[in-house]
């Protein structure tokens, strides 16, 4: 440590004359004092390890003052919400950076009403007396799939770990090696069986699994034959499956319950609207598997949540589980689900409220109007220095849901002439309201078929503030 830099140490911003300048600052008034401490505390020790980092005498210290506007700065930025509204121009509908599927007017009025108060949520009207939970949805799941019983979590992880551990924990779990998938942030099914106290026992190969397969691993040690959607990824050509229908039949030769466990869980028939086929709860269940599981957030198009359907038998056993109440559903999930699942007795209905619905089965024609719609809004309100053009483009589905399926779309695309496209996708990512984009040969694209039309002036906005912040800097 050369002699500059002792120096600087010695003069580091004292910590008690900075809160000092800070609790005179009105902004900053009523603050828990340990909170300014720990942001004053945190501005000193970020200088202290710059200064045994970089050598040289270029290094200055800030003023107290300096120091002390940015402690306060630190304690700002606590009362700014961190988690908040965007909008999805990039295509990906079923973004899991996102957020995934956002809610139908329903539920989000749902949930504002059910928070705003108390509820009924583990409380029986008509009774009296203590009810369950899981009461508020299981008669619509059931109507809906035609499942004897249901029972929802707070994810599909938590289902397939919930399922696995009543049904197979000390027992073997037969599962296809091309099933064996990651299901995103480094989760794989394969870690979440060993958590589950289930033993894996992997059958067939990465691209054939026949049948006979599952039937020569079944031994005296088998609990349950899992079936895994692929969600995430498709195997081509060379390939071999057992439908489910087949390992049905295989479970009920040898008193094996089946699981299966759809992922991204359908409703609605997609082939109907030119989407490839996707399995749905229904034609699982009627297939005859004994548990089904799905999320909540993807093609179903609600809140986060764990959806496990199925025998009533086996559902008992999985509601009487522990680990049941650790992974529990809560009361807001509970009310957005609900009005999500109350759209589904009017398929209609589910298709036009439905937002990740509608952007799957939006005709391409509709989403050009659209487009069209969004660029004369843009070019009316934003200068020659924009160039606008509509792009043909494709959307993806997203969140592990019909990975091979480009969906097309129509882009609005845009160049500024003072501005990069990737420094005007940085100055609309970083808006107090962010717009999330797509950039390609320069241009920043809007994809219009991820966009509510109410989304519109809110982008126009955007933009205009950002050419309004270029014309205070010329000034």
């Amino acid at each position: 440590m050369d002699e500059h830099q002792k120096e600087l140490l010695k003069n580091l911003p004292k910590i008690d004359e900075m809160m000092l300048r800070i609790e005179k600052m009105e902004s900053l008034a009523g603050f828990p004092r340990e909170i300014v401490k720990e942001a004053c505390r945190s501005v000193v020790e970020e200088l202290r390890a710059r200064i045994l980092r970089e050598k040289g005498e270029k290094l200055r210290l800030p003023t107290p003052e300096q120091a002390a506007d940015r402690a306060a700065e630190i304690v700002e930025a606590y009362r700014s919400y961190r988690l908040r509204r965007v909008i999805n121009a990039t295509g990906v509908i079923l973004h899991t950076n996102l957020g995934r599927a956002p809610l139908c007017r329903e539920a989000i009025e749902r949930v504002v009403e059910v928070a705003r108060g108390y509820s009924n949520l583990e409380y029986d009207l008509e009774k009296g007396e203590r009810g369950l939970r899981y009461d508020h949805v299981r008669g619509l799941l059931c109507a809906l799939t035609g499942a004897e019983d249901a029972l929802v979590v707070n994810n599909n992880a938590a289902a397939v770990l919930l399922v696995l551990n009543a049904l197979s924990e000390g027992k073997e779990a037969i599962v296809s090696r091309g099933e064996l998938i990651e299901i995103g942030g480094e989760f794989r099914i394969p870690d979440v069986m060993e958590k589950s106290g289930a033993r894996l026992k992997e059958v067939g190969t990465t691209n054939r699994t026949r049948l006979s397969d599952y039937e020569r691993a079944i031994s005296p040690e088998t609990g349950i034959i899992l079936k895994v959607h692929t969600s995430n990824f498709r195997i081509m050509g060379f390939t071999e499956e057992a439908d489910l229908t087949s390992l049905v039949a295989l479970g009920k030769k040898h008193h094996i319950p089946v699981v299966d466990d759809l992922g991204s869980g359908c409703l609605i028939e997609l082939d109907r609207y030119g989407l490839e086929r996707e399995p749905t709860v229904r034609d699982c269940l009627a297939a005859g598997a004994d548990v089904v599981t799905f999320s909540g957030d993807k093609l179903l198009g609600g809140p986060q949540a764990g959806i496990i359907l199925g025998k009533r038998a086996f559902l008992e056993r999985i509601r009487r589980n522990p680990l049941n109440r650790a992974l529990r559903i809560d009361k807001l999930t509970l009310a957005a689900l609900e009005a999500t699942m109350v759209k589904y007795l009017r398929p209609a209905e589910a298709l036009a409220d439905i937002r990740v619905l509608r952007a799957l089965t939006e005709p391409v024609a509709d989403v050009k109007r659209r487009a069209k719609r969004l660029a004369a809004i843009l070019r009316r309100a934003l200068p020659e220095k924009i160039a606008i053009k509509i792009i043909a483009g494709v959307s993806m589905a997203g969140g592990g849901s019909l990975p091979t399926r480009e969906i097309p779309t129509l882009l609005v695309g845009l160049r500024v002439a003072f501005l990069s496209a990737a420094a005007l996708e940085e100055r609309l990512r970083r808006r107090e309201l962010p717009v999330i984009v797509r950039v390609a040969d320069d241009r920043v694209l809007l994809d219009v078929r991820t966009l509510d039309p109410e989304e519109f002036a809110e982008i126009r906005d955007a933009l205009k503030a950002i050419m309004a912040e270029r014309k205070a800097g010329e000034g």
